[in-house]
């Protein structure tokens, strides 16, 4: 059985889906019933696209073992992917019963809270995996986004920072820049903004933040130029009329003599 289960896994991480399934399909037909052989079935369909007959054989691996991480992961994936969110919270929830110290869990009920609106439930397993993971930089971050939904700007933008002591990325300085903003904190909106544009130039969405920001305290030759970078990238045509006629009012009534 060893032998097979190795070249199911050589076929797998080849991508060759079909005949990995078909070898894991045939131990089974020699051996008993084995929750391991079960999940890389249902991985096998899911890599296959049949949802239904992964989850069935992922349903099948728990029953079996259901202290067994990946599958409860696994399987909470496809849940998401349907929009399935009661049959998520209720997976996971008996995934935390049966291994209560993963927080990877835990941070997957964080997330199908996240996605119910019930963002208080939300903030509870967050704050409890950073009990245990204080250095967990993805917990920080959800945590940051649900503060910012619910209009705790401070909490939201403590928490965009403490993500940039471990990870420096344009779009934690495109959020923080957000909350700064709606916090009626514009130069450090603008810093953010702007050092998520230095992070990756073909970044769009703070282009057009920081302009209007420019534009808002009178910057009309800064304004300008970020509008026209934005009117440059991959932005849909009525977009781009609408800016186009912005700054063609900007430079007519602020910058042409």
């Amino acid at each position: 059985m060893e032998k097979k289960i190795e070249e199911a896994l050589k076929l797998y991480n080849e991508k060759e889906y079909q005949k990995a399934l078909d070898i894991f399909s045939s131990i089974l037909e020699t051996t008993e019933d084995n929750a391991e052989i079960y999940n890389n079935i249902a991985t096998c369909y899911l890599q296959l696209g049949d949802l239904e007959k992964a989850e069935k054989n992922y349903l099948k691996a728990q029953s079996l073992n259901p202290k067994i991480p990946q599958v409860y992961v696994n399987l909470a994936d496809i849940y998401f992917k349907q929009n399935d969110i009661d049959s998520g919270i209720q997976l996971i929830s008996q995934g935390i019963y049966e291994i209560p110290d993963n927080m990877v869990l835990r941070h997957y009920l964080a997330r199908f809270y996240m996605e119910d609106a019930r963002l208080d439930l939300a903030i509870d397993e967050l704050y409890k995996i950073l009990d245990e993971q204080p250095d967990n930089y993805d917990a920080y971050y959800d945590l940051a986004k649900v503060n910012f939904e619910l209009g705790n700007y401070d909490v939201a933008i403590e928490n965009f920072e403490n993500v940039l002591n471990y990870k420096d990325n344009e779009w934690v300085h495109f959020y923080l820049g957000e909350a700064y903003e709606a916090n009626n904190e514009i130069d450090k909106a603008m810093s953010n903004y702007l050092k998520a544009i230095a992070l990756k130039s073909d970044f769009i969405p703070p282009y057009k933040k920081v302009a209007i920001l420019f534009l808002a305290r009178g910057d009309y030759e800064d304004a300008i130029e970020y509008f026209e970078d934005y009117l440059t990238m991959e932005i849909s045509d009525e977009e781009k009329e609408k800016i186009s006629a912005l700054v063609e009012r900007i430079k007519k009534t602020h910058v042409e003599k």
